[in-house]
């Protein structure tokens, strides 16, 4: 039966109660994951190898008045992923954000430099979500999913062929998830930015050409902000979304609408 208009309501965008994973989460676009997630009113717990800036994330969340956790992991590892994730007592959320990048051209890649980047961006991701989710199932109470892709995953690039490899493996892992995870009401999304500014992208934007290169693509006139893609997370991960899954949502400024 159809809605009628006295029962149509606003769909919530709050995360309170659930417990969310950002992997990646002491630097850049993971770290601006789980302050949004925690501001939403999710418990995040905080994944990275480096305790320091976990610490940090941590510190900044609590001031704002929401809660966290850290969790010392290097997601390349499966034997560190399944005692960290699975040995959680429940995950609600994933966003599976840990990723680089190192920019060459194609002909240039050493085996080591692909080998990194494979472990890193796709790996990685396959083992916290296949984690994650056999938490859910287990949960029995559904769960979902983002994938921190790129503009990347949809087009390619010069200098960028591994990575624009990885984030379209990622698209399509992300896809493959939502059709197996759908029966558990496990969601699976990507959100796909174009070039953010963090620390990852900094050194790359003191090089004027490919400050030139960036800003002709990008419609809307300017760049990304961490705080850009916060909004397309949380709004993915939230009951707003509640019938969205396997599909990817581009923060990218119109780079891919042309």
């Amino acid at each position: 039966m159809p809605d009628t208009i006295a029962d149509l309501r606003t769909p919530a965008f709050d995360l309170t109660g659930l417990v969310g994973v950002v992997t990646g989460a002491g630097r850049g676009l993971g770290q601006g994951a789980a302050i949004a997630l925690a501001g939403a009113g999710a418990e995040v717990v905080l994944v990275s190898r480096t305790q320091s800036d976990l610490d940090a994330t941590k510190a900044e969340i609590e001031r704002r008045g929401g809660a966290a956790r850290t969790l010392l992991c290097d997601v390349t590892k499966a034997d560190q992923v399944t005692r960290a994730i699975e040995g959680l007592e429940r995950i609600d959320l994933l966003v599976n954000n840990a990723g680089g990048n190192i920019p060459e051209p194609f002909v240039n890649v050493t085996e080591e430099h692909l080998d990194y980047l494979l472990a890193l961006n796709v790996k990685s991701a396959f083992l916290c979500g296949q984690s994650a989710a056999r938490r859910m199932i287990a949960g029995g109470r559904g769960g979902a999913v983002v994938h921190m892709s790129s503009q990347m995953g949809h087009v390619g690039s010069p200098n960028r062929t591994v990575y624009c490899m990885t984030k379209h493996a990622l698209e399509g892992l992300s896809k493959a998830m939502a059709a197996e995870l759908a029966p558990h009401q496990i969601r699976s999304n990507c959100v796909g930015p174009t070039f953010v500014e963090t620390p990852m992208t900094a050194p790359f934007f003191q090089n004027p050409t490919f400050r030139k290169f960036v800003d002709d693509r990008i419609l809307l006139g300017r760049v990304g902000r961490i705080d850009d893609v916060m909004g397309a997370i949380v709004f993915l991960l939230s009951p707003a979304a509640s019938l969205i899954t396997g599909a990817s949502l581009t923060v990218d400024g119109g780079w891919t609408s042309v």
